[in-house]
């Protein structure tokens, strides 16, 4: 809905009387949307009915602007203040979807949009619509949920991991090491007990990892039978690879199926960060590949840690692949 729309309706209405007026106002609140008109002299605010409706306050109530501005989460109420400031400078329109908390303490979301009304150069209101958008979040998120969430386990999917570590250009910081682990003769649990048997493994799994690692930036699964940790930066009374060591005893820990008693293990590689905050992500990948398929050469349920790359090593890595990148250009 355009402001445009707005002022038209708004025109028509005064032409055909407050009835007119009326029903605009109460379409728009029924729709969840609300107009709003703030005077910069005073900073007095004139609401219809549906902003009104969207802050939890009884229509007509009189409102001050430090009230509502107090209504904002604390991160909305920022960006708000900067983009306002903005537009009252530079006489241009903004638009901003924020987080406010109602009156009845219920958290919705918004979609400010606003506008600079000028008396030649120099502004003199700001106007504009308050729409309620909380369902349409709610329903955003959900969907980012399931593109992101594998649907067994719960855990990050392949397709998150990839974009937010591999594939993103400033990989998630700061990090300490990434554990990638697999677990052992799954195939056999599959084959000998069914496909409810392993998927049964699998969630359990996904629990004590999530478990031992309940600091990790994250916990993916990347495979069938694959998960990644990844870790911020370790504590010195707490070696990594103990922890990953304690980890490996808990999964192979007996898992109640039905009336059976499913036994698993698995191994493990870790590749460490020496900078946390200057790494390859994809030789940090390989490097911890090549740990996990040393750890399964060498009898399976151990982990082994690869050799962390040196600094040198990471920036003679990345100029060869600019350089590379620069070529195929």
């Amino acid at each position: 809905m355009s402001l445009e729309w707005i002022r038209q309706a708004q025109h028509a209405g005064i032409e055909q009387g407050a009835g007119s007026g009326d029903l605009l106002d109460c379409a728009m609140a029924l729709a969840g949307v609300g107009a709003w008109c703030c005077d910069l002299a005073d900073d007095t605010l004139h609401w219809t009915s549906g902003t009104y409706d969207l802050f939890g306050l009884p229509r007509g109530a009189r409102i001050d602007r430090r009230d509502t501005l107090s209504m904002y989460g604390e991160e909305s109420r920022a960006t708000m203040e900067r983009l306002r400031t903005d537009a009252i400078a530079r006489c241009r329109p903004f638009t901003l979807d924020a987080r406010i908390v109602r009156t009845d303490g219920a958290e919705r979301w918004m979609r400010l949009t606003a506008d600079v009304a000028c008396n030649g150069r120099r502004p003199v209101r700001l106007y504009g619509l308050k729409q309620d958008i909380t369902e349409d979040k709610a329903r955003l998120e959900t969907m980012r949920r399931i593109a992101e969430q594998d649907p067994l386990t719960g855990l990050a999917n392949r397709q998150l991991f990839q974009s937010r570590f591999l594939d993103c250009a400033a990989p998630m910081t700061p990090l300490g090491a990434l554990i990638l682990f697999d677990i052992d003769g799954f195939k056999q649990i599959n084959d000998r007990h069914g496909h409810a048997a392993g998927d049964a493994c699998l969630e359990s799994v996904a629990d004590r990892l999530c478990a031992g690692f309940s600091d990790a930036l994250m916990v993916a699964r990347i495979g069938g039978d694959e998960f990644a940790v990844l870790t911020g930066p370790g504590s010195p009374d707490k070696p990594l690879q103990q922890r990953v060591e304690r980890g490996l005893e808990r999964l192979s820990m007996p898992i109640i199926w039905g009336d059976k008693l499913l036994r698993l293990s698995a191994s493990a590689g870790i590749a460490e960060t020496l900078d946390p905050h200057a790494f390859d992500a994809e030789a940090l990948f390989a490097a911890a590949d090549a740990a996990l398929y040393a750890a399964k050469h060498a009898g399976r349920n151990r982990v082994h840690q690869a050799m962390p790359e040196t600094p040198r090593a990471f920036l003679v890595k990345r100029a060869a692949h600019g350089s590379a990148n620069r070529h195929r250009a």
